[in-house]
């Protein structure tokens, strides 16, 4: 192995090994408490070593908001690929999203904590992109279906997302919230009357 190849291994090991390191801070720390100085002391490296990698902690966050929606669009397209019908799909996608947001609650709670993300914000970040068209694809196919094949795709996506985002931050200021069956009766009534709407 040559010096440059040894060079570029080694940033890539320093970089998994900040990334771990704040990981691991999340989780036992939360998100407010994740600093540069943390991390470099977890790791045992100095601050600059930390900058040369990560321009400031924002980029250490946007780097596990891709991953978390990454990982959020590999649920999503798994659960509508279980179903058929379009409307089924939309079922399952919502079912697919509340699970992921109760598993990965440190993600979710990155990916969406000052809300759902700005339009400019959906453009520049590949994969929110792709989770978005994932749902605007199954939408978009409900509505060709149905009564009124001319409804705003798009706004019926905000919609959907609006709902899912919404029910889920609620039961989310509950701890218990995954085990109360109530909140899933909720899920299945909006989510059964936002597809009774669409097809009008």
């Amino acid at each position: 192995m040559g010096i440059l190849e040894r060079r570029l291994r080694q940033k890539v090991e320093v970089k998994t090994s900040i990334l771990q390191a704040a990981w691991q801070l999340v989780l036992e720390e939360g998100w407010q408490a994740l600093s540069i100085r943390k991390i470099a002391d977890a790791i045992e490296y100095s601050v600059p070593v930390i900058y040369s990698h990560f321009e400031n902690k924002d980029a250490i966050l946007q780097e596990f908001t891709r991953e978390g929606f990454q990982l959020l669009t590999e649920e999503v397209i798994w659960q509508r690929d279980t179903k058929i019908e379009a409307s089924q799909q939309l079922e399952a996608i919502a079912q697919g999203y509340w699970d992921f947001a109760f598993t990965h609650k440190e993600f979710y709670q990155l990916m969406f904590g000052l809300g759902i993300p700005r339009c400019e914000q959906v453009n520049q970040v590949a994969e929110i992109k792709q989770f978005s068209g994932v749902l605007i694809g199954v939408i978009q196919e409900v509505i060709s279906s149905s009564k009124q094949p001319k409804v705003d795709a798009f706004l019926k996506f905000h919609t959907y997302w609006s709902i899912l985002h919404g029910l889920v931050s609620i039961q989310m200021i509950d701890s218990n919230s995954t085990a109360n069956p109530w909140s899933q009766l909720v899920l299945k009534d909006a989510i059964d009357g936002y597809i009774k709407a669409l097809n009008g």
